[in-house]
């Protein structure tokens, strides 16, 4: 009996087509009190009404598996990005439905709209996508999916609760990841706005000896090869392997602005899993160092194919801590961890010049043995107020001290530029495509 109450029951839902039905059927039993030449019809049209309501529930119940649904959920969702989700729908009445979908997707979202109609013919099938942004890391918990089909009769609609609850980690932004990877391997970063530069000297890693061409430098001519084969032949060089690349993430208090639904550490963690993955296909190491008021978590560098997994896995746990950054358990762990001369990327922030003054100390030892290349983010609410034409007296203040910020971000760039660290002032939106070119800037240059 419990089981046909819940079949009968709690799947079953009116629709708006037999309310109108019985909203008929009430106004005929009314006026029948005072128009006597109505006479039966309404009772006529209320056992009509009931005997195709009876009809449609045979319809939709007489067959348990009328429709069949699939939800293909991906293994992680790509924080960040627009993550496609499918569902998949196949009809097995023998007419027409129609259907309607309310997808139980995670709170996260704050979606409470989410809602598909379709019709669907008799034997077929149909594939519905939609994508869904993330904008925290973590665990993300998919309910069931509700379908709802009504027959062609559309007096009723009967509810499919269809799979189970799902949880599904977001992970830093691998989708754009693997476009930055195909790129650095056809050698096409340009694509996404990564220059090329040009390059001062020789590099000291051999490639392979090869022809003479047009353009080549005389300077590479190989005379032992040239004498041997009679042609002109010259020693081809490639870029240095095997280089360390650190990217140090301070996740202190500093990087927890929000900047168009990211958090600033979410755009250094992406930033950095990118830059790391093109280190890799450039065949030099890649490690990782979380710093706040503690050390975090150290990932010495490496080029094992495992190694983008694994930086994925400890940034992927990362979260915002709320205090101070301790610069001097910073300088401890890169002096431990980095044996030999390498390319140290710092993410951090700076709102004020007195907090990169507290920590500048700090960054000149680490730049005594390293390449240091400090990155911070421009504030982009105040460059776009500082930009905007005053109207009034409140406006003109409001610009003046938008100035004095953007200003003072300017003047941190110069002092660490005095001192030689170099540093890299950029709009979140544009830290990855920054951060790479610095990269391959430095590459070019033979800094590493």
């Amino acid at each position: 009996m419990k089981g046909f109450f819940r079949k009968y029951y709690i799947d079953l839902f009116l629709n708006k087509r037999l309310f109108i039905g019985l909203g008929l059927c009430v106004t005929l039993f009314v006026f029948s009190f005072f128009l006597s030449f109505l006479g039966d019809l309404p009772y006529f049209i209320f056992g009509a009404l009931i005997l195709l309501v009876l009809i449609d529930l045979l319809l939709l119940y007489r067959n348990n598996r009328g429709v069949f649904l699939r939800r293909d959920l991906p293994e992680r969702l790509s924080n960040g990005d627009d993550n496609e989700i499918k569902i998949y729908l196949e009809n097995f009445y023998p007419f027409e439905v129609k259907i309607g979908i309310i997808d139980e997707i995670p709170f996260q979202f704050q979606k409470r709209d989410l809602w598909f109609s379709a019709m669907l013919a008799s034997r077929t099938q149909k594939n519905i996508t939609y994508l869904l942004r993330p904008n925290k890391r973590g665990e993300y918990d998919f309910g069931q999916t509700r379908l709802y089909v009504q027959s062609p009769l559309r007096l009723i609609s009967r509810r499919f609760n269809i799979g189970i609850n799902k949880t599904v980690p977001v992970y830093p932004s691998f989708l754009k990841l693997r476009q930055y990877e195909l790129m650095a391997i056809s050698n096409r970063l340009t694509d996404f706005g990564i220059k090329k530069m040009r390059r001062i000297g020789h590099s000291m890693e051999f490639d392979q000896v090869k022809n003479y061409v047009a353009g080549d430098d005389y300077r590479t001519v190989n005379w032992k090869a040239t004498a041997r084969k009679g042609d002109l032949m010259v020693n081809s060089y490639t870029d240095e392997k095997a280089q360390h690349i650190y990217c140090v993430i301070d996740k202190s208090r500093a990087t927890k602005m929000p900047f168009e639904g990211l958090s600033l550490l979410d755009y250094a963690i992406n930033a950095s899993l990118i830059l790391s993955s093109v280190a890799l296909v450039k065949e030099d190491k890649a490690g990782l160092i979380t710093i706040a008021e503690k050390t975090g978590s150290i990932v010495p560098a490496d080029r094992r194919p495992t190694q983008l997994n694994k930086i994925m896995e400890v940034l992927y746990k990362e979260k915002t801590r709320y205090l101070e950054t301790d610069m001097e358990a910073l300088y401890i762990s890169v002096r431990a961890t980095l044996k030999q001369r390498s390319l140290v990327v710092f993410f951090t922030n700076f709102e004020s010049m007195s907090a990169l003054e507290r920590q500048l100390p700090h960054l000149k030892r680490i730049a005594k043995f390293h390449l240091l290349l400090v990155v911070f983010f421009e504030n982009t609410t105040l460059k776009t107020l500082s930009e905007e034409p005053a109207k009034d007296i409140e406006g003109i203040y409001i610009k003046t001290i938008a100035e004095k910020f953007a200003f003072e971000k300017k003047l941190m760039v110069k002092e660490l530029t005095k001192h030689g660290i170099l540093s890299l002032l950029t709009a979140p939106q544009n830290l990855t495509v920054n951060v790479v070119n610095q990269y391959l800037a430095l590459k070019a240059q033979q800094r590493i």
